[in-house]
């Protein structure tokens, strides 16, 4: 695809093309989100296993976890959000 042809595209049928930029990120954003839980439960999972550990130790393995995980939910959740804003700004066009 050249360039010129995305661009006609893009000038004929604006909406979609900013409707399918929202469903991509939709996509991305609930397959982040979805990643990140089950990276959490495995977390949880492995920490219950290895119980003959230490509070101070577990601790100390389980907040780099924590902090990964905060900022993927957070990542996912304003990729949602942009993609609701997308799809409300395309049915304007």
């Amino acid at each position: 695809m050249s360039l010129q042809y995305l661009w006609n595209l893009f000038s004929n049928h604006p909406a979609q093309v900013v409707n399918g930029l929202a469903l991509f990120l939709a996509l991305a954003g609930g397959w982040l989100l979805l990643a990140t839980r089950i990276r959490e439960q495995r977390a949880v999972a492995r920490l219950a296993a290895a119980s003959d550990l230490a509070d101070d130790a577990a601790s100390w393995l389980d907040e780099p976890t924590l902090r990964i995980n905060r900022f993927f939910f957070r990542f996912g959740g304003v990729s949602l959000a942009a993609a609701l804003a997308l799809s409300f700004y395309s049915t304007g066009l």
